[in-house]
Order: structure tokens, then C-alpha cells, then sequence
């Protein structure tokens, strides 16, 4: 979430004010609409970009582009777009949005998923992912009574997974739920109705300080930078086998089929390690 707010503020810059020339569809599989149709949106003045969880969201007139970028999409700035438009199927390129100085956007998508997700709508609220969305971490009535019945109603699913799902908080994800537990000092598989008022008011005020310093370390970067930094900015995340900045145990991992974990042993499980399978739970 910290990269999508980064994006969402780089394009408020360079988006609000101007009118969308053209939108170009080069991935099929990217639109998840048909109406109102991607012509909708010519001609139509940029009044805001939002965020919503890892959702942005432009306004074009109160027509707006609604976009995911899922894990392997991003967004790709050009200050001058080439004039022929693109060829369908080819490479990463899955849209394609001009303004009316040549300027825009791309949204591409590496890899051979296809999970980036393109919508047009009248209201963001219509896209079902969106609407079911939980509290924003950064909102200012996200506060620790909150975060406590969200881990209360959860009962003892694992704290990893709690922060992971959109539906209970919206924005964490994989990468910063890592950071924030380790940060917490909090193993992954604790159960979210084991934490105390005391650990649940440092869990959020943690939440807040990670989200926030990923922010302001991304503050002016280009879009093509903001990846780079949330690699240089994280501590176990992405850093198996590394030593941890804390204490200098080594980082682990958990794999899981389509995603894995990151902790250090000494600063987040008593020194033990996790059983490196889906449904595990501390080795004896």
C-alpha cells in the first residue's frame, strides 16, 4: 500500500487538470468492464486520483478508471507517449492512458499470470473488491479499539494472515505485514485474540509508523524508483538467509504455494523456528 499511495500522489501531479486524450487497451484480460465502454473516458478532465487499499481510482468527470495492480503490475510514466498506438498481446504493456500534452500512463504486467484488474465505473464502490474492503490503516479513526475488535472477531487465526486480508484491513499485504510484525517483535502465528491491550495499542501505532515511514522515504520519487526503495527500506521481507538489523540472527522463511514469510527467530518467536508448511505451528 505505501507504493500504490506513492503512485497515487505522483499521478495527482501530473494527471489532475489535464483531459485523457485516448485510452489504449493492449491485455484483453486486463478490462474487467464493459460500461461504460474505456471511450467513456476521452475527453474527460482529470478531477482526482484516490486510493482505495491498494486499489487507485481516477476521476474522470465522475467516470472512473479503476485499476489493480496485483503483484507483477506497475504503473510506467512517459512524458511523451509514442503515436502509434499499441499492438494487442504483445510484451508487458496491458493499457495504455494519453493526456492532452502527449504525456501519460502505462499499466504493465510482467510475468505470465495475468492478474492486473481494469475497471470503468460510475462509482468505485461497485467493484465488489472494494466495497467489502476493512478499515484503512492510515485513516485517522483507525485507532487501537478498532484493531482490537478486528483481532477479536478473528479469533485465533493466525496475526500474519489477519493483516494480510483486505477484507479485515485494507492495504498491508504480504511484504509490510512481514515488516510490522517483525518491528512488533510478534511471531507470525500468533493468534490474533492472544494480544493484550497493551500489544494491541503498540500493534497499531507500529502499523501506522512502517506505512508512514515507507511513504515519506518514497516522497518524490519517479514511479519507476518507488519499487527499488521498498526493497532498500526492508528489514526481513525478501531477506532470507540475510542477518536480521536488530540482532543479527539470521532472517527465515515460510514458503507457502504461492507466497512465503519472513521473520527473525530472536526477535519474533523466542529463537524457535516455523515449520516451513501451510498449516504449521512451532517446532517442539
Amino acid at each position: 500500500m505505501p507504493e500504490v499511495e506513492s503512485l497515487r500522489q505522483f499521478l495527482v501531479e501530473r494527471c489532475v487538470g489535464h483531459a485523457i486524450a485516448g485510452v489504449n487497451l493492449a491485455a484483453i484480460s486486463a478490462l474487467k468492464t464493459y460500461d461504460p465502454p474505456l471511450e467513456a473516458l476521452a475527453g474527460a478532465v482529470v478531477m482526482d486520483v484516490a486510493r482505495h487499499g491498494k486499489w487507485l481510482a481516477l476521476d474522470a468527470g465522475g467516470t472512473f478508471l479503476v485499476f489493480h495492480l496485483a503483484r507483477a503490475g506497475w504503473v510506467r510514466w512517459r512524458d511523451q507517449l509514442p503515436d502509434t498506438p499499441p499492438r494487442p498481446g504483445k510484451g508487458p504493456l496491458a493499457l495504455r492512458v494519453r493526456l492532452d500534452d502527449d504525456s501519460g500512463f502505462e499499466l504493465t504486467e510482467a510475468g505470465t499470470q495475468r492478474k492486473l484488474a481494469v475497471h470503468v465505473v460510475a462509482d468505485p464502490s461497485q467493484i465488489d473488491a472494494i466495497a467489502t474492503l476493512g478499515p484503512d490503516p492510515l485513516a485517522d479513526d483507525f485507532t487501537a479499539e478498532v484493531l482490537a475488535k478486528i483481532l477479536a472477531t478473528a479469533g485465533r487465526a493466525q496475526l500474519k494472515g489477519v493483516l494480510r486480508d483486505q477484507r479485515l484491513i485494507a492495504g498491508i499485504g504480504n511484504a509490510y505485514s512481514d515488516e510490522i510484525l517483525h518491528a512488533a517483535r510478534l511471531s507470525p502465528f500468533q493468534p490474533a485474540n492472544g494480544l493484550d491491550q497493551p500489544a494491541v495499542t503498540a500493534l497499531t501505532e507500529v502499523i501506522r509508523a512502517e506505512l508512514t515511514g515507507a511513504i515519506e522515504r518514497a516522497a518524490g520519487l519517479a514511479a519507476k524508483d518507488l519499487k527499488g526503495e521498498k526493497k532498500s527500506g526492508m528489514r526481513v521481507h525478501g531477506r532470507t538467509g540475510k542477518p536480521c538489523p536488530v540482532c543479527g540472527d539470521t532472517v527465515r522463511e515460510v514458503s507457502y504455494a504461492t507466497s512465503s514469510l519472513q521473520y527473525c527467530p530472536t526477535c519474533q518467536t523466542g529463537g524457535k523456528l516455523l515449520a516451513d508448511r501451510r498449516m504449521s505451528r512451532l517446532l517442539k
